[in-house]
């Protein structure tokens, strides 16, 4: 393919995000405890924080908000893979600029609570078939990312063995995307019984983290760059302070030691693991201020962020008790800000950012304002050069959160004039 380089200094706040198991409703916190998540930071990151108000407040027109300077360099060629081995010296922008839209096979592998590989379906969702991949490859995604829960197949310390029938099972599945040289990420995703970012569990946490992801890099590393490895998801201390808003300075600074034990994990096992791209993440994977301007970014050469944003979170979430169901545009600036900040606070520095949670819950039928929504987010992402992932949880005529727009069972879809409003924005 061919692209060209763009340096991107737009002019330049947000909310929150969260996915969950069923039992489990990743609430935003209100005003008031977000306010106090501000507070709570380092004197340097609350700098950031007014700093960053003060522009936003500045940006809430539409002129301001997409207002970018851009300077154009030469045609770079980028030959595409070869096959699903095929790992290329590409530099992180560019495999980045090759996704266009993604989607999330939710509530599947990341399922837990039941036993061996039966914890696939114990969410409810079908077993996922290589038909169910290809039809969401043939509708446009060209993307897919398998969240994945690992704390049920692991064995005990020091070495935390993962069951083989586990792997076996989710490469299966990770082929049936790369046959359709779909891009794949692979997590590790409700690790939160163990995976708790602060001082008193840090130290196993840490030597638990490095276990796993040696495992999971020794046995993916024959594959090629369209697979990508994304270390934590929505790493926060449950019921913790401000556990969807920022969180504290330690849980940040044992975010910071766990994203480089990921990092450093991968890279160990050397071959193509050693060029593969990496996604670390902030706090709760969340995008608000203190813990976007506050991440240490490992020195690596093939890194990039992953973030989570269901902005604005009233519009995305029926759990909110301000819920919304229309989109008339007057919290387009809500999205604009997202957007904003993570060019600002990552993209100018040349890291790429990948949005690898967003969404929007059914509210009563109302598929067209979702159809708006999705439009005026995805164009947004667009312009900054931020791929972005529904998350489809598979739920949508029963009870929960209902993300879902495909049907799993029939190979249909729910939603489609949301997906077709996705399709659009990448056919423009």
């Amino acid at each position: 393919m061919k692209r060209k380089n763009l340096f991107v200094f737009p002019l330049i706040l947000a909310l929150l995000s969260g996915c969950g198991a069923p039992a489990e409703v990743p609430a935003e916190a209100p005003a008031s405890e977000e306010s106090t998540a501000a507070e709570s930071v380092e004197e340097s990151v609350t700098e950031v924080t007014t700093e960053a108000s003060s522009e936003a407040s500045s940006e809430q027109s539409d002129s301001a908000s997409d207002a970018t300077t851009v300077e154009e360099t030469e045609t770079v060629e980028i030959a595409p893979a070869k096959d699903k081995y095929d790992m290329r010296d590409i530099s992180p922008a560019d495999l980045v600029a090759e996704m266009t839209t993604g989607w999330n096979l939710g509530n599947t592998f990341d399922s837990w609570g039941g036993k061996g590989v039966d914890d696939e379906t114990y969410w409810g969702n079908p077993k996922t078939t290589k038909e169910m991949i290809d039809a969401v490859h043939e509708k446009g995604f060209d993307s897919i990312r398998i969240p994945i829960t690992w704390a049920d197949h692991m064995g005990a310390a020091p070495d935390y063995t993962v069951e083989p029938e586990w792997f076996e099972r989710v490469e299966e599945v990770v082929n049936y995307a790369l046959d359709d040289d779909m891009y794949v990420i692979i997590n590790a995703h409700h690790e939160e019984s163990w995976r708790i970012p602060d001082d008193a569990h840090i130290d196993a946490v840490d030597a638990q983290e490095k276990a796993l992801w040696l495992q999971i890099a020794e046995h993916f590393k024959d594959y090629g760059d369209h697979l990508i490895f994304e270390g934590l998801n929505e790493p926060r201390v449950k019921g913790g302070t401000n556990e969807w808003n920022g969180g504290t300075g330690e849980g940040r600074k044992c975010l910071d030691r766990l994203n480089q034990t990921f990092v450093d994990a991968v890279r160990s096992t050397g071959g193509k693991n050693e060029k593969r791209l990496v996604l670390i993440t902030s706090f709760a994977s969340s995008h608000v201020i203190p813990t976007i301007a506050s991440m240490k970014i490992p020195e690596d050469d093939h890194l990039a962020v992953s973030i989570h944003a269901y902005t604005p979170y009233d519009f995305t979430y029926s759990a909110s008790g301000n819920s919304y169901d229309t989109w008339d545009g007057s919290h387009k600036g809500d999205i604009a800000s997202v957007m904003q900040d993570l060019q600002r606070i990552f993209g100018v520095k040349g890291i790429p950012v990948l949005l690898t949670e967003y969404g929007a819950e059914d509210k009563n039928g109302n598929i067209q304002e979702v159809c708006n929504w999705v439009t005026e987010y995805l164009t947004r992402a667009k312009k900054v050069g931020i791929p972005c992932f529904w998350w489809d949880n598979g739920i949508y005529d029963k009870d929960g959160e209902k993300f879902a727009v495909f049907n799993r069972n029939d190979l249909t879809w729910y939603r489609e004039e949301v997906v077709d409003a996705i399709m659009a924005v990448y056919a423009e």
